[in-house]
């Protein structure tokens, strides 16, 4: 036990070594406000995949029980685990390889005397498969720092201690274990550390074929990288950048909200005037509506009546009058057809002081027909509103005006 008290008083003077070296790291940058005042967070919490850590490390194990003598055995740990805040973090590992001690009596792990030593050596392997709750006093006592050299980690442990011969001997035990341990993380770089970490682990006296309860001191040495995002930032950093980010988004929204003003005005200047324009076009169309409805054939009440003559004697027209129908059938009676229905009448006539009565009656009637064939047959308007008349008058002062067929509506 006193070998134990040994390794104890030996743990305390570290711890308190390191405990004063986080007070000098306190004295770096980057862990202390704009007054010289440690910065201890909050922290922003990080995400899952943060902070994550994976290590490997060998050393040596001592095994202490009442009525052994301690020997030195190799050991070896292989761990995983997280931090979650900069103080606080866990861990799942793994310790394990053999571990030796010696005795007065043979037993199933140590039958054989040594000669020189007159003791039996006791000899088994084991594997402990642990839990590790740590406690990164450098950032809870000094303050975050990511550049800071050396961490000082308090931490506990516990889970399953499974102890069994070696070389084939019929020995096994599986034990609860617990205990306690000092990690000493020495920054290399960014992602890199140098572990030393001293554990004791408190285990029943069964897992060498004792009894009573055994300790198992263990320092080993070896390498943890870091994983994901390895760093952490200050709440009040955070809140800084966003409050500074919010300043300048409330400087561009302000803006964009002066130009909406501006625009708004513009646009309910623009509404009234769209506005007036509005009740001026509903008069005009309620005007529109009050108007008596337009008949087309309005256009032919009145109307002047057209003529188109012919040469004495003639029924046929000259190519003159030719056009000169072509015109008012295109021009008057195809839009007389079109938009409404008009009633035409084509009124032939004859000079009553050429020719005979009988030969003119027949002249004007013929006259008529032909401008009715032309009509209908060549420009396309309809029999049903043609009307045709024949007359014989009296010569005019132009006689030529009594050769004609006169077209009325």
């Amino acid at each position: 036990m006193k070998r134990l008290n040994l390794f104890f008083g030996a743990a305390a003077l570290i711890a308190v070594s390191l405990t004063a070296s986080t007070t000098l790291n306190a004295q770096e940058n980057g862990n202390r406000d704009e007054n010289g005042k440690i910065v201890r967070g909050p922290y922003e919490t990080n995400r899952f995949g943060d902070n994550w850590f994976i290590g490997v490390g060998g050393g040596v194990n001592v095994f202490w029980n009442d009525g052994y003598e301690v020997a030195v055995g190799p050991s070896i740990d292989a761990n995983i685990g997280k931090w979650f805040t900069p103080s606080i973090g866990m861990r799942m590992g793994y310790q394990g390889i053999s571990s030796k001690a010696w005795l007065d009596h043979p037993t199933v792990l140590g039958p054989t005397l040594d000669s020189e030593k007159g003791k039996y050596q006791q000899k088994f392997g084991y594997m402990y498969v642990h839990g590790d709750f740590l406690w990164n006093i450098s950032n809870a006592f000094s303050g975050y720092k990511e550049t800071r050299f050396w961490n000082f980690v308090p931490y506990l442990h516990a889970g399953f201690f499974r102890s069994y011969g070696l070389d084939g001997v019929d020995f096994a035990d599986n034990e609860f274990a617990a205990g306690g341990g000092l990690i000493n993380n020495l920054r290399l770089t960014d992602r890199l550390d140098l572990v030393l970490d001293m554990r004791a682990t408190v285990v029943s006296g069964r897992v060498s074929g004792g009894s009573g309860v055994a300790v198992l001191p263990t320092v080993t040495m070896g390498f943890a990288v870091d994983l994901g995002w390895p760093n952490f930032i200050r709440t009040s950093t955070v809140v800084g950048a966003v409050a500074a980010a919010d300043a300048d988004r409330i400087s561009v929204l302000e803006s964009a909200a002066a130009a909406l003003e501006v625009a708004n005005a513009n646009l309910q200047e623009q509404n009234k005037s769209l506005a007036s324009d509005n009740r001026k076009l509903s008069k005009e169309v309620s005007k529109l509506k009050n108007q008596p409805k337009y008949d087309p054939a309005d256009f032919y009440k009145g109307m002047t009546p057209a003529a188109v003559y012919f040469n004495i004697g003639q029924a046929v027209l000259p190519e003159k009058e030719l056009e000169h129908l072509d015109f008012i059938a295109k021009n008057i009676l195809a839009k007389a057809d079109d938009q409404c229905k008009v009633y035409i009448t084509l009124q032939g006539t004859a000079d009553s002081n050429t020719g005979s009565k009988s030969r003119n009656q027949q002249l004007s009637e013929a006259r008529g027909q032909y401008v009715y064939d032309l009509l209908t047959g060549k420009y396309g308007i309809s029999r049903d509103r043609l009307v045709v008349k024949s007359n014989v008058v009296k010569a005019a002062d132009d006689p030529e005006l009594s050769r004609a067929v006169t077209i009325s509506f």
